[in-house]
């Protein structure tokens, strides 16, 4: 078992956590699981939840003060930002698009999709969240489970904090059109950095920081990009710690988890079904980004190339992302197909590429955008227009954040669930094949890098 590999170890994990789900649904042991093995799975959640806001933060600031000379915050630099913003923006709105066309996660049996919804509902109550409309009438439930949300919200609506939570969302009814802006400027960067929900804060006060220590000279703020490269490299290996104990607390998570959300056979076989459909719409959102948009753009800006020229050129750092599942270790052959295979000049790769490496994360963009619509319409949520948008403005800006490393989507995936009143917990669903979509879209990320770099190189008229 040493030498497998941890994705391997990972997935006999979850096949394990399965097939504990099973019996301990047949031997009537869940409560057994629910008190002894399911506290685990809360643990690597927790972890996975402290460790993001502040790996996110000192990313942020690590990346942009990486762009090391003022002077490249210029043209050049605002092409290049310009550029990966464009890409990430599509990216997300072609994952909205293609999850809202298919609607993956939708249950069409009527008792499992109450049960989810009563979930949801005990959830929401349970963490001071406003309860979303559904898509069906709570009378059309079978009493039981009416008389079971009902009693659980007027036990709530009672508490002090629900109270307190509708004093403030009758008071946002009559907030002026600018507030989302008032709302991205934090008064107190500590409380933002404590409260999850606040993270357009935390990465407003990164990115402002990581600009500020750009424009002064370098000896006067080695000190302190010091101190936050230690500090981005000690949360990366937290991520790391973390992740060497993953198959065993996946294991209790997987089983814990399904152990409450099936009851038998059949419903585990319509969560694996439903994790299928989902994973073929984020492959579908990734395919159409890599075979059809990078190709297009580039056209568009006048790089002159043949399509299959374009992937030939690319394979191998394509090929190795696929396998690393991280753009960061897959720098260095990116730049080298990148400067031999497209003959972009080193002037104009060893800038962009970098850059990219860090802040374009379109392939991670798309799959957040699919994750959250899933879970939501997995558990009978609705998810308004506007927090959809949300969704791709938090998306977008929070790739900025995340981590060129393995799975470092899950952490900010967290964050979006968090920042749109859902369960960050919902992860657990989705982590079967998050190893294998991870490997996907870190190609697309790379194959992103690789198009931006030709099209400033090419507006620089390097090329």
């Amino acid at each position: 078992m040493g030498k497998l590999a941890l994705h391997w170890k990972i997935l006999i994990a979850m096949v394990l956590g399965i097939v504990w789900a099973i019996i301990s649904g047949q031997y009537g042991l869940n409560d057994f699981t629910g008190d002894w093995i399911n506290p685990f799975g809360v643990i690597f959640i927790n972890c996975l939840k402290f460790i993001a806001v502040p790996l996110v933060m000192f990313s942020i600031i690590t990346g942009v003060a990486g762009l090391g000379d003022p002077s490249k915050l210029g043209r050049m630099g605002f092409k290049t930002l310009g550029m990966y913003l464009i890409t990430t923006v599509f990216s997300v709105t072609m994952g909205l698009l293609v999850v809202n066309v298919i609607q993956p996660g939708v249950q069409t049996d009527e008792d499992t999709r109450l049960k989810h919804r009563l979930e949801y509902e005990i959830w929401a109550t349970d963490n001071g969240v406003e309860i979303r409309d559904g898509r069906f009438e709570m009378e059309t439930a079978p009493e039981e489970l009416i008389l079971q949300v009902r009693e659980k919200l007027t036990t709530d609506s009672e508490s002090a904090d629900y109270q307190a939570l509708a004093a403030r969302q009758e008071a946002a009814k009559d907030n002026p059109p600018l507030q989302f802006l008032v709302d991205m400027v934090p008064s107190n960067i500590i409380l933002a950095l404590g409260n999850s929900k606040l993270m357009l804060q935390v990465i407003f006060f990164a990115l402002f920081f990581g600009i500020a220590m750009i424009l002064l000279p370098r000896e006067k703020t080695e000190t302190v990009r010091s101190f936050f490269d230690g500090m981005n490299e000690v949360f990366i290996k937290m991520v790391n710690i973390v992740m060497l104990a993953a198959p065993f607390f996946v294991f209790c998570l997987m089983a814990g988890v399904l152990a409450k959300s099936a009851d038998n056979l059949n419903e585990l076989v319509g969560i694996f079904i439903d994790l299928g459909v989902y994973a073929l719409v984020v492959v579908l959102g990734l395919a159409t980004m890599l075979f059809l948009f990078y190709p297009l753009v580039l056209r568009l800006f006048g790089v002159r190339i043949k399509y299959a020229d374009f992937y030939r050129a690319l394979s191998p750092a394509q090929f190795l992302a696929f396998s690393t599942s991280s753009s960061a270790a897959t720098l260095p052959v990116t730049i080298e197909c990148v400067n031999k295979n497209l003959k972009v000049p080193e002037e104009a790769s060893d800038f962009v590429l970098p850059i990219g490496a860090t802040v374009n994360m379109d392939g991670t963009s798309l799959y957040q955008a699919v994750a959250v619509i899933f879970l939501a319409n997995y558990h009978d949520v609705d998810l308004s227009i506007i927090q959809q948008l949300a969704i791709v403005g938090l998306a977008t800006i929070s790739s900025i954040g995340a981590a060129a490393v393995p799975s470092a989507g899950i952490f900010i995936l967290m964050i979006v669930l968090d920042s749109v009143g859902l369960n960050p917990m919902w992860i657990m669903l989705i982590l079967p094949v998050d190893r294998i979509l991870d490997m996907c879209r870190t190609v697309v990320n790379v194959t992103s890098d690789a198009t931006v770099s030709a099209i400033i190189a090419k507006s620089e008229k390097m090329m």
